[in-house]
């Protein structure tokens, strides 16, 4: 059956990753795509409020068309829920996204927060990113995403919840196996390498080392290091319930005397 799917991602609409979906999904499917007119790589769940937001319809390559959306991916979700479909999408797809999506590093993920904000309006949701820098498999990525959409369609997803996919950057065949996981929490070692511009001023580049003492075979992030596709169900309700209990005995309001 045809199914209305709305396609994003944080590289930009020109992304290769990206049409690699809509070749996918496009010859049975209708799809449309939205998505930043540049790269917005780490911008979370951010939105545009201070400066208007504008949607070009562009021709990207052989004939294929999207809107470009001058806001972050959240804006285009946004965007292509309230102005562009006229009905809402049966799936959200975001990516696919250069670069992993696992661990701490989803909490800064423009790919995550885009399907992360297609759940708060009850649309299922897949974000889907690959290790690497400079990765060659899209076509096959795609395809796995379009077999595991297939699931999403026939079982659903819980309101409210987000499949995040990440895919090792090795052939297709060379994959180990798919791995439910979990969002590993350990921090990554960050540093801030200082740089003397022409004019003798001070500036900084963030970067980090991947960690490489993690040992959880349930980790999202060590079911990639050892060639597993992870899959790890995210939700957009994020109390801690068990502390919402405890919190209850604190008294912690002033008592009135």
């Amino acid at each position: 059956m045809t199914k209305n799917i709305l396609l994003t991602n944080d590289d930009g609409i020109h992304a290769e990753g990206l049409w690699a979906l809509y070749k996918r999904f496009a010859p049975q499917h209708a799809v449309t795509v939205v998505a930043p007119d540049r790269e917005r790589s780490a911008v979370g769940h951010g939105i545009t409020l201070y400066n208007p937001l504008r949607k070009t319809k562009i021709e990207v390559r052989d004939g294929l068309c999207g809107y470009a959306v001058s806001g972050t991916p959240v804006d285009c979700i946004k965007m292509g829920l309230m102005k562009i479909l006229d009905k809402r999408p049966d799936l959200v797809i975001s990516g696919i996204n250069l670069g992993a999506n696992v661990g701490i590093n989803i909490n800064y993920s423009g790919t995550v927060a885009a399907a992360r904000e297609a759940a708060i309006y009850k649309v299922p949701a897949i974000a889907v990113s690959v290790k690497g820098d400079a990765f060659m498999g899209y076509d096959e990525a795609a395809r796995f995403t379009a077999h595991l959409a297939e699931h999403v369609f026939k079982k659903g997803l819980p309101s409210g919840t987000i499949l995040n996919v990440n895919i090792p950057d090795i052939p297709m065949e060379e994959v180990v196996g798919t791995r439910i996981s979990r969002q590993a929490i350990e921090l990554y070692t960050e540093y801030l390498e200082k740089r003397v511009d022409p004019r003798n001023r001070a500036y900084y580049w963030h970067g980090h080392v991947p960690t490489t003492s993690l040992n959880s075979p349930d980790a999202d992030a060590v079911a990639l290091d050892r060639n597993y596709i992870s899959i790890t169900p995210i939700k957009c309700d994020m109390t801690d319930y068990s502390l919402l209990e405890e919190l209850k005995g604190w008294e912690i309001g002033e008592k009135k005397t």
